[in-house]
């Protein structure tokens, strides 16, 4: 196959808007797919690199690890994939195929991961090249809108919820945005007792209409309170920080505390507190290619829906302002 150009929305510089801008793709490689992209969701982390928060960004440089399209081109060893077939690509492009991690389908932990917007362009793009492992088939009875947020917001929340739940489980959800109204839904078809922790009063009603049978305001102390030595697993969300000694109040013994949120700065945690409850505090990555997939499944099966507003690609750069200023309800998706 030879060469296309590929129309994007790039950031030129950090801290710049991002522009129309295209780019020339190559080659199509034995074991790639080039996706036409339908829709690609917005996620808080396309912020943090197109201002190179990280130190890591490379210019121009094109967001977007939420992507869902069709397949068009198909590279001459891959099998398992057909062309008009509906896929979802996450955060990871490719990895190694070689590590330990990769060899135990744990490939989410590949010290060698080719991230999809670092590696190459994202999916702000009418087509987007991957290696067809990465390339995830999208059950029918998920929506291309509500399905790609769930390739980063919701696989980060659905993996430590399905290592850590069992039956019966009471588990706490601190945050009730992209990541937390997912989270509701999914521990709440595990069979957990979930109860939603917000700031925020006004979110009560919406944590209910997602699945929590019981909604804290972490902002209350009596009602934080009444929570100690309940939860058998608590997973933060958020990206504030916490006073970590009263979230771990609120665990039993044995509990586990999973971040996925990413508060800033360091966390410090009070040992004693944590010897004598024999906590276990816990963070989680994303999840593999075989682990999104069951996630999709789950999802489709259980009727749980990521709650997006759709927008225009040409419009991005007020989609990208809403998740700046935190107005986003739940998840902004773009459509090509």
């Amino acid at each position: 196959m030879g060469n296309n150009v590929v129309t994007a929305f790039a950031a030129m510089k950090a801290g710049g808007p991002l522009e129309p801008w295209s780019f020339e793709s190559s080659a199509l490689g034995s074991d790639e797919v080039d996706i036409d992209v339908t829709h690609c969701g917005v996620c808080h982390t396309d912020l943090h690199l197109m201002n190179n928060d990280f130190g890591i960004t490379a210019y121009p440089f094109v967001p977007g690890h939420e992507a869902v399209g069709v397949v068009k081109a198909i590279g001459s060893g891959v099998t398992h994939l057909r062309s008009g077939q509906r896929v979802g690509v996450g955060w990871q492009r490719g990895t190694c195929g070689e590590c330990e991690w990769c060899g135990s389908g744990l490939q989410n932990l590949c010290a060698k991961s080719r991230p999809t917007c670092l590696a190459g362009y994202g999916g702000f793009a009418k087509s987007l090249r991957v290696d067809s492992y990465f390339a995830i088939p999208v059950p029918d009875a998920l929506g291309s809108a509500v399905a790609a947020p769930m390739l980063c917001a919701g696989i980060t929340v659905y993996s430590p919820l399905r290592r850590y739940l069992g039956p019966g489980s009471r588990v706490g959800i601190v945050g009730i945005g992209g990541l937390g109204h997912l989270a509701i839904q999914f521990a709440r078809a595990m069979g957990a007792e979930v109860t939603a922790i917000s700031t925020t009063q006004d979110k009560a009603a919406e944590a209910t209409r997602f699945g929590a049978h019981h909604f804290v305001n972490s902002t209350d102390p009596e009602q934080m309170k009444k929570l100690a030595g309940s939860l058998h697993v608590l997973v933060d969300t958020a990206t504030a920080n916490l006073d970590w000694s009263a979230y771990l109040a609120t665990l039993r013994q044995n509990g586990v505390f999973c971040i996925v949120g990413g508060p800033q700065g360091p966390v410090v945690l009070p040992v004693l507190q944590m010897i004598f409850g024999q906590y276990t505090f816990a963070a989680s990555m994303i999840g593999p290619p075989s682990e999104i997939e069951e996630m999709f499944r789950f999802a489709a099966l259980h009727n749980i829906r990521t709650a997006v507003e759709e927008i225009p690609l040409d419009q991005v750069n007020s989609a990208m302002d809403k998740v700046r200023t935190n107005k986003a309800r739940y998840r902004m998706v773009l459509t090509m």
